[in-house]
């Protein structure tokens, strides 16, 4: 059995999902397929439960309004007889009542009611599922609903339960063995209380990767508007060249580090039990596309990407001389306040550090603040080149400086991983940083 996943702009307009019905037919064997919500369904929802935490209910309704009449049309387009415009007419007035229902109540309690909010925000993959098996149903396309919150759970600290997903789905999958379509949602999930949660943005693409693990899936296949990974980000730089293979870890270090295609916890799973991740574009489905596996050709540079919003930390300090167990004491205020460090570097007085997530920053430093003097620069961006064993290149430390000549750099990381130089830049520096990359690295 393969895993395909279909991303919002995969199923956002009514041709694009009777074209993905299409592929499923074309491609041979069982296939599960996992649905994100419509194009701009989840930031509409997303709205509306902003707009009712904040006491908004009339702009809530405005909302769920425009959104209704969206859909409204969509399936009036999507079904072709009268039957099934009904049965699509059926579906819309349903889940829209259901929104209604929980945006009811009193502004307050709702603002206390996280699990109201969670549940809004589910709504959008159940109902373009709901749709989509619809549609095959009236094509006479045999297929299966498999509702991922009967399978799909995460623990208290929020992290999937892949043993425990394995346990539930596959009696589940045995059950319909006589179909060769199953249909799931990507995103949601169930928490520890059992309440309807999610996997954080991105997060169908998560779930392809985490039923293909639970599932021993012949291959995963995340189909999305692009024809693969590219070498350098084609919003910031015009020559641009997809790639065509990329080992796990590759592809681990270019989705942390920014390359949006690819959700950066997608890789793991399926990395574990070595399934092999198909990046292919719904658009264009003779396109090559991007291959994720464990074998890439060695010792050439692959790809440039670029993550923002990144705070770098210096902690001066005499303390550090021939002293154990300093670097110790400043992973554990981290780890207190449950940041993550992307970047570290050393010297015998200082250490620099930097991080993605601000919201503990000032009890950071505080207790940093103990440890030595602290210095702070806001407003930087981490360039990521990507290549396999790329420690093992001669010269390559040469090639990117000489293309970053001109660029101020404040820290570099090589060295820790074989796969990944890190440098960090002033964010102001970010497009001529990735243009000169481009030309230095790929000749474009």
């Amino acid at each position: 059995m393969i895993v395909m996943k279909f991303g919002g702009t995969s199923v956002g307009r009514p041709e694009r999902m009777r074209k993905i019905a299409a592929l499923l037919q074309e491609t041979k064997g069982k296939k599960l397929v996992v649905l994100s919500a419509l194009s701009g369904t989840t930031n509409t929802l997303v709205k509306i439960g902003e707009a009712l935490i904040a006491g908004k209910p009339e702009v809530a309704e405005a909302e769920i309004k425009t959104l209704e009449l969206h859909y409204e049309k969509f399936t009036d387009e999507l079904f072709e007889t009268p039957a099934y415009k009904a049965i699509g007419k059926e579906i819309v007035s349903r889940f829209f009542s259901l929104f209604r229902l929980l945006a009811a109540g009193d502004p307050e309690t709702y603002q206390a009611d996280d699990r109201t909010y969670r549940e809004l925000l589910a709504q959008g993959e159940l109902i373009s599922t709901e749709l989509f098996y619809h549609h095959l149903q009236e094509t006479g396309v045999p297929a299966r609903l498999l509702p991922a919150l009967n399978f799909m759970s995460i623990n208290e600290y929020l992290e999937p339960e892949l043993e425990k997903i394995s346990q539930r789905i596959n009696p589940l999958i045995q059950t319909m063995s006589g179909v060769d379509i199953l249909i799931t949602q990507g995103y949601i999930c169930r928490n520890h209380r059992n309440e309807i949660d999610n996997l954080k943005r991105g997060g169908s693409d998560y779930t392809a990767s985490l039923i293909g693990a639970a599932i021993k899936a012949q291959e995963i296949q995340i189909w999305t508007d692009i024809d693969g990974m590219h070498n350098n980000d084609p919003r910031i730089v015009k020559k641009t060249l997809p790639i065509s293979e990329l080992t796990f870890d590759e592809a681990s270090e270019l989705a942390y580090f920014g390359a949006k295609i690819l959700h950066p916890s997608t890789i793991l799973p399926a990395q574990k039990f070595g399934i092999p991740v198909w990046l292919k574009n719904t658009m264009d489905e003779k396109a090559a596309g991007t291959l994720i596996s464990d074998k890439s050709p060695r010792g050439e540079f692959k790809a440039v990407a670029a993550k923002d919003g990144i705070t770098a930390i210096r902690i001066k300090s005499s303390r550090m001389l021939l002293a154990y167990g300093f670097m110790r004491k400043i992973f554990e205020i981290f780890e207190k306040y449950r940041t993550p460090i992307d970047m570290v570097t050393t010297s015998e007085i200082a250490v620099s550090v930097t991080i993605d997530d601000p919201k503990n920053l000032d009890k950071i430093l505080h207790e940093l603040g103990d440890l030595g003097t602290i210095e702070t620069d806001t407003q930087q961006t981490i360039i990521c080149i990507v290549g396999n064993m790329l420690t093992e290149n001669e010269g390559v430390l040469n090639q990117v400086f000489a293309a970053l000549k001109n660029i101020p750099v404040r820290m570099v990381s090589f060295g820790g991983s074989p796969n990944n130089i890190s440098i960090l830049i002033n964010a102001s520096d970010k497009d001529r940083a990735l243009n000169l990359l481009n030309e230095g690295l790929f000749n474009l």
